[in-house]
């Protein structure tokens, strides 16, 4: 198998479909020998108008290279999933006020490819990770978030800090969750300005020097005895206030 060491290999009939709808660049789709059904038939018919090779192997040898034995017959070999700048997610506002998240400290990948796939969905225009202390853009973060990781872009940036006053610079307000912060419910900030969204390990949360550089700090209310919620679950319901907030009052 032609297969180099910073390669992704994408394992599901679900994962490989949306990569190829995505126009992901992929090596090859490898398909089990006794693979049938309709989703066969479109990742076959899909690799071949894209020009991707489509082979037929063994089941057991297709195992040996699956990342999962949950792989239903499918591979495929993907080059990395390529980061942009945060000019390239900037621009890729087109006119709308942009609405970002940047991520601080969150290293597990089921976590980043949940955010991924909510900040998709809920028209958010990508997501920013820190060189260090992040996740990487990996098969696990992929198929975590039912392939939006295709669509969506994220950028590196230096540092949490350096891409906070990055932001800054280019009209950005940066908003970090944390639990000291002031409600999310009653605040009067002006949601539909340029935002990014910051948020923190599940851990540790927004780091000191993050809070200090953040213009806001909300929280989000909570009556349980559980002090913190998921970190994907958090990004989730700040998204979807934002665009709750949107909705109601447009930009302008």
């Amino acid at each position: 198998m032609d297969w180099h060491e910073k390669d992704q290999v994408l394992a599901g009939r679900n994962p490989v479909l949306e990569a190829l709808r995505a126009g992901r660049r992929l090596k090859k789709v490898i398909i089990a020998e006794q693979a049938r059904g309709p989703q066969v038939k479109v990742l076959e018919s899909l690799a071949r108008e894209q020009g991707v090779p489509v082979e037929y192997w063994a089941r057991r040898d297709l195992d040996r290279y699956a990342t999962t034995p949950k792989h239903q017959g499918v591979i495929a070999l993907a080059e990395p999933l390529a980061t942009v700048t945060t000019e390239e997610l900037l621009a890729r506002a087109r006119g709308e006020n942009p609405l970002l998240c940047l991520l601080d400290g969150v290293e597990d990948p089921h976590n980043l490819g949940s955010i991924i796939r909510t900040a998709e969905v809920a028209g958010a225009h990508g997501v920013i990770l820190p060189e260090r202390r992040a996740a990487g853009l990996n098969a696990t973060v992929l198929k975590a978030s039912a392939g939006a990781a295709n669509y969506l872009p994220v950028a590196m940036v230096k540092n949490t800090v350096r891409g906070i006053e990055e932001l800054k610079a280019k009209g950005c307000w940066v908003i970090g969750a944390d639990r000291d912060g002031e409600d999310l419910w009653a605040t009067t900030f002006d949601l539909t300005l340029p935002l990014c969204l910051v948020l923190g390990s599940e851990g540790k949360g927004l780091s000191r020097l993050a809070k200090e550089k953040c213009d806001l700090l909300l929280s989000i209310p909570m009556w349980g005895r559980v002090s913190s919620l998921n970190v994907s679950v958090a990004a989730g319901i700040l998204l979807y206030e934002v665009l709750r907030y949107r909705r109601k009052r447009p930009e302008g």
